[in-house]
C-alpha cells in the first residue's frame, strides 16, 4: 500500500525583533493556511498572496527579506540568489 503525503511549507529569511539580526525559519502550512493564502490571491496561489499571508503570520520577524515556498505541486524559489545560502547558514550553522 502506498501513501501520498503532501508537505506544504514556506521557508523565511528576515530580520527578527530582538536582537535585530538575520534569522530564518520554516513555517509548515496546514490546509487552512493554504486556503487563507488562496484567499489573499483571490482564489489563486501566487507569490504575492504568500507574501501578503506572511505579513500577518510571521510575527517573529520585523521584516521578511525573502522566502521560498512549496504548496501542492507549485514551488516558488528564492528571489535573491544568496538567500538560500543565508537561510541554510541560519538553520544549519557550522560547528566550530
Amino acid at each position: 500500500m502506498r501513501y501520498l503525503v503532501e508537505r506544504n511549507y514556506v521557508q523565511v529569511l528576515g530580520i527578527i525583533w530582538m536582537p535585530a539580526t538575520t534569522a530564518a525559519t520554516e513555517y509548515p502550512l496546514s490546509s487552512t493556511d493554504v486556503e487563507n493564502i488562496r484567499e489573499y490571491g483571490e482564489g489563486e496561489l501566487t507569490r504575492e498572496a504568500i507574501a501578503d499571508w506572511l505579513t500577518t503570520h510571521s510575527g517573529d520577524f520585523q521584516n521578511v527579506t525573502d522566502f521560498s515556498a512549496s504548496i501542492g505541486d507549485q514551488e516558488w524559489p528564492w528571489e535573491q540568489e544568496d538567500s538560500e545560502f543565508q537561510y541554510n547558514d541560519c538553520m544549519f550553522p557550522a560547528e566550530d
